[in-house]
């Protein structure tokens, strides 16, 4: 890409106000939808899901570890790979010292349609601690939309059906697998109420290495960004496991 252009002090101080007018207006915008995110109305949850992880199963309630707020990160498991996704992993490597969610009343899990034994294995490899569970014996990544799966009747994901997406790109029409996504839910006494999911571009917002390139003139350094890209298209393909870095 092309730098910037060389400007006197002055002439950067004059750009850099009217930028930063920009960003103040889309500080407030997002200030709004968030508000708005709040307002949504809620859906109780009516089926019983069972998971795995390091003390055997667990329900859903468990999930919340006894807080009134449970965010769960779907984390896509490669089964031809047999490892976590690097974007996905990517994202968790993002994820802060939980005490801060804690102290503000709420739980974030990962959750994963892969087996427990092997989501352990990768958890650790990883050096992550965070809470992670396996969905592989419920109804969870399909109800949640996060596995794509004909058989089962699964084939929407953010918000969209299959057969849209084919429409657009035929390599859709018969794909299945594990796709990513953020569920929120709230707990009242036992009863428990799903309040939000967003899937597809909607994990920028979780991801602190991004945030933080976009400051930069060189950005995030991927073809789809602009001026010279399109700001929808396919992200993170210079990823790697943060283990991997360097090696051939």
């Amino acid at each position: 890409m092309s730098l910037p252009p060389v400007v006197s002090r002055d002439e950067w101080l004059d750009a850099r106000k009217r930028l930063l007018a920009q960003e103040k207006e889309l500080t407030h915008q997002r200030d709004a939808v968030n508000a708005e995110r709040r307002r949504l109305p809620m859906v109780e949850i009516d089926k019983e899901y069972v998971f795995e992880g390091p003390n055997g199963k667990a329900t859903l309630l468990d999930l919340f570890e006894d807080r009134r707020q449970l965010l769960v990160y779907h984390f896509m498991w490669l089964w031809d790979e047999d490892q976590g996704c690097p974007s996905c992993s990517f994202l968790v490597d993002n994820i802060g010292d939980l005490a801060h969610l804690h102290a503000r009343n709420t739980t974030l899990a990962v959750v994963s349609r892969g087996p427990w034994e092997r989501l352990a294995d990768f958890r650790r490899r990883m050096g992550w601690t965070m809470p992670w569970y396996s969905s592989f014996r419920s109804d969870f990544n399909y109800d949640f939309h996060v596995t794509i799966d004909k058989d089962t009747g699964s084939t929407e994901y953010n918000y969209r059906s299959q057969d849209e997406y084919a429409r657009n790109d035929p390599a859709w029409k018969d794909w299945s697998g594990e796709l990513p996504g953020t569920s929120a839910f709230l707990r009242d006494g036992d009863r428990i109420f799903h309040t939000y999911s967003s899937y597809g571009r909607g994990g920028d917002l979780l991801l602190g290495t991004y945030n933080w390139l976009d400051l930069t003139v060189l950005g995030r350094q991927e073809d789809w960004e602009e001026p010279k890209g399109r700001s929808d298209g396919p992200m993170m393909h210079w990823l790697d496991y943060h283990d991997r870095y360097g090696q051939e």
